[in-house]
């Protein structure tokens, strides 16, 4: 009849226990470092692109200009 009794109560320690400990927090952290990696892995990609498309349009006025200049020789 003792170990009865005496098992509820190791069970509730050792969920007290559990409840109380610090892995929720690493969880938690882990959560949160995921979270503010795949943002941060977001945000350069979003500026990878918007730099590749700057260089694109930085390209075409290039070429535009020597085509500007190109014509501008052909009329004289």
């Amino acid at each position: 009849m003792k170990k009865i009794v005496a098992l509820p109560l190791i069970v509730a320690v050792a969920m007290g226990a559990a409840a109380c400990s610090k892995k929720t927090d690493a969880a938690n952290n882990a959560d949160v470092s995921a979270d503010l990696n795949a943002a941060a892995n977001d945000a350069i990609a979003d500026v990878n692109a918007a730099t590749a498309d700057a260089t694109d349009n930085s390209a075409a006025a290039v070429d535009n200009a020597a085509a500007t200049d190109a014509n501008a020789s052909n009329a004289m």
